[in-house]
């Protein structure tokens, strides 16, 4: 209705604003009472007015809004509870009741599907728009039939992957295979590839960013000096890249190193062990990659840092 309001003007007062007589279904103009529009539908809620529900919260009669993730009409009538002594039998039970609901094989599995992704997600707490973007992801997996053959644990914990990568809150896939109930890395990886060359692509998930790891590992890791540590760590992973030989290394394992780096300059000492259980990396990973960043520790930090440790007594290990 609201677009053919807006078509409706008066002809001798053309701005005015229309108003609605919603009992004869009139659009009436204020300034000169003339009727512009008749037998107008009004497209509002639908309310009940029984004398006995005035005590009711819901005083819709209508169902709830059409699902777009469903392929159902969800056209269906819900009885309320009744509360008078007429809705309840000689044992106190209702008389009338929901009778089961007829879902569609598709709709059977897409809740499903949906019914997974809320459980995993919520084990480390991501928003309602990362989860919807995950309920639009599987949909599509399930229409496109792109990952057929698959165990719907792997399905549904790439379509979460994919999704936090597309919403900015990167995981990596370690800590996706850790709220994962049977998926392994090799399972979402080789969903990921299918889900994702079945994409679009302008909806692709972008590459995963340090700069979105290495804040989280910081603060996992509860330094004294967090700020300077995390923007140092970001700045000598990303010179990192341009002058060392790690560009073929994974993003959380460069994170890792870096931070390790960072909080010896910084002075303040981190064992090993507490990065790589921040990280989600091997310790021999982590220490691999720092290897091949120290021979030019010099040049990864920024000029204005204040060193505690200078570059040369740096761990060498």
């Amino acid at each position: 209705m609201s677009r053919y309001v807006k078509q409706l003007a008066c002809r001798f007062h053309p701005e005015a604003t229309l108003v609605e007589d919603y009992r004869a279904g009139d659009m009436v103009c204020p300034e000169c009472g003339l009727v512009v529009g008749d037998r107008m539908v009004d497209v509002g809620s639908e309310w009940r007015t029984f004398s006995n529900d005035k005590d009711s919260k819901d005083m819709s009669r209508v169902g709830a809004v059409e699902n777009p993730l469903f392929d159902g009409d969800n056209l269906e009538t819900v009885m309320s509870l009744g509360t008078g002594a007429g809705a309840l039998d000689e044992f106190g039970k209702q008389k009338y009741n929901n009778g089961p609901r007829q879902m569609s094989t598709a709709d059977k599995a897409l809740r499903s599907g949906f019914d997974a992704i809320r459980q995993m997600a919520g084990r480390i707490n991501l928003s309602s728009r990362i989860i919807n973007r995950a309920f639009s992801l599987f949909k599509q997996c399930y229409e496109n039939k792109c990952v057929r053959g698959r165990s719907q644990d792997a399905i549904v914990a790439t379509c979460i992957y994919i999704a936090c990568r597309q919403e900015g809150a990167q995981r990596t896939i370690k800590e996706i295979c850790a709220i994962s109930t049977t998926a392994s890395k090799k399972d979402i990886g080789r969903c990921f590839k299918q889900i994702v060359n079945s994409l679009p692509n302008s909806n692709r998930p972008e590459s995963i960013d340090i700069k979105n790891l290495v804040p989280r590992f910081c603060n996992q890791l509860e330094l004294h000096q967090e700020n300077i540590i995390q923007k140092t760590a970001v700045h000598i992973a990303e010179r990192a890249k341009e002058i060392c030989d790690i560009q073929s290394r994974a993003p959380d394992s460069i994170a890792g190193a870096s931070i390790y780096m960072a909080c010896a300059a910084a002075g303040e000492k981190k064992p090993m062990k507490d990065i790589q259980v921040a990280a989600g990396v091997m310790e021999s990973t982590i220490r691999l990659i720092y290897k091949i960043m120290l021979p030019k520790a010099a040049e990864l930090f920024p000029k204005d840092f204040v060193f505690k440790c200078p570059p040369a007594n740096l761990p060498q290990s």
